[in-house]
């Protein structure tokens, strides 16, 4: 009796092959993060809680919630129900679930907003308005496009699919079609803003958070395979050539002003989209006032890491092999993918109307930043623009998009809920 019930808690002799699958996965993302050097603060954390959270028996996954005691035994000890995520037995939720609550209840997405608030220098978009074009329109055809295709190819598939047990949820049910609230939760991958996508994820469709989160998050780390592609094929040799302008200057006053600007007129239009906002601006303003330089030092610093860290790690514990090994997350995960390549679409092909209009003065390349992949898009429209012109530097100007694509791609997360939710 002693041996089978120490059997019963090995977790080698439970393992179940999707385990091993979502294992394998880990790996993978450990080598991205670890050897290729892909956002390693990203990819080692979500590779590293989707490791322990598909290993039997540890108790490990943020879905170990407190199970019901069904009695007691001779010796007066509670017998517990089995805990569906880990098939382990537990009085009460582990760590990671009491951790995960952060994310659950919408506390760290905000919390990493006010450090990438204080960690940003607004000046792209005050001196050059015209790259809202860029981040807050163009950069945003990904949404809609993942908004639309995974609504209503879902509801093609649907009847196709849903007679395959392997098709089947991750509660056991056949797979059925997108719902509104979950196509508008797919659709903000496109926002390549993981806080934002997280935030509307969890409110709006909680249940598919864990496929969400890793495609948003796997996908901003692979920009710089994405996106080259796509530049090279939507611009032509001379318009990569092109070199902008110095950027004028913004005056301090300006960039005090603008986080008050901005939040007052989101919170006004937009109040959905308010704790996003207002926390960035928050941490932008105290940056800008220059009064309390270790708060801003702080926040922009260790402070930063540290959420951003977190909320990998609890975005990898989310990933458990019952919640991702099945038809809807192979389609959340393509949907994501298309809505990372039509968000560098839309940017690029903004971009060169911009060129037109201003007759010749902007570069198309920085149009891939329309997506708010901060700094990494950046970064890919300064190494293309070098490649085929080596004393160019159009990084500060692929910021302005940027910034624009993380204030508009917020506002959009705050219209998708208030219309949806």
């Amino acid at each position: 009796m002693f041996f089978q019930n120490m059997l019963e808690t090995v977790g080698f002799l439970n393992i179940s092959i999707p385990q091993i699958v979502m294992i394998g996965l880990s790996f993978v993302l450990a080598y991205l993060g670890i050897v290729k050097k892909h956002e390693p603060l990203l990819l080692i954390p979500i590779s590293f809680g989707m490791l322990i959270a598909n290993f039997p028996m540890a108790g490990l996954s943020a879905y170990c919630s407190p199970n019901m005691v069904l009695g007691v035994d001779d010796a007066g000890r509670d017998i517990l129900a089995v805990c569906n995520a880990c098939g382990g037995f537990h009085s009460e939720g582990g760590l990671v679930y009491h951790l995960y609550k952060s994310v659950k209840l919408g506390i760290l997405p905000p919390l990493i907003f006010i450090g990438l608030g204080a960690i940003t220098d607004f000046s792209p978009i005050i001196a050059n308005p015209r790259y809202w074009f860029i981040g807050a329109v163009g950069g945003q055809l990904g949404i809609f496009t993942a908004l639309g295709l995974s609504k209503y190819l879902s509801q093609l598939l649907a009847p196709l699919v849903s007679a395959f047990s392997w098709a089947n949820s991750f509660d056991g049910k056949p797979f059925q079609a997108f719902t509104w609230k979950e196509s508008a939760s797919i659709g903000i991958i496109g926002s390549s803003d993981g806080p934002t996508t997280i935030y509307t994820a969890i409110t709006l469709a909680p249940h598919i958070l864990p496929t969400i989160a890793i495609a948003a998050y796997s996908y901003m780390a692979l920009v710089p395979l994405i996106q080259p592609p796509i530049m090279r094929l939507l611009t032509t040799k001379k318009e990569r050539v092109i070199v902008m302008p110095t950027p004028k200057e913004v005056t301090q006053r300006q960039k005090i002003v603008f986080p008050i600007v901005v939040a007052s007129v989101c919170l006004l239009v937009v109040p959905a989209a308010g704790p996003l906002i207002a926390m960035m601006m928050l941490g932008n303003l105290i940056k800008e006032v220059g009064v309390i330089e270790r708060v801003s030092k702080a926040l922009g610093g260790d402070f930063l890491s540290i959420c951003t860290m977190f909320i990998a790690l609890l975005i990898g514990v989310t990933s458990t092999a019952q919640r991702m090994v099945n038809f809807q997350t192979i389609l959340i995960i393509i949907m994501g993918l298309l809505a990372f390549m039509f968000g560098t679409v839309g940017g690029v092909l903004t971009a060169k109307i911009l060129n037109v209009i201003t007759g010749g003065k902007v570069n198309p390349l920085i149009g891939n930043s329309g997506v708010s992949a901060m700094p990494m898009a950046a970064r890919v429209s300064q190494k293309i623009a070098q490649e085929y012109n080596p004393s160019n530097y159009v990084i500060m100007h692929a910021m302005g998009p940027i910034l624009a694509s993380t204030i508009g791609s917020a506002v959009m997360a705050g219209i998708l809920i208030s219309l949806f939710r």
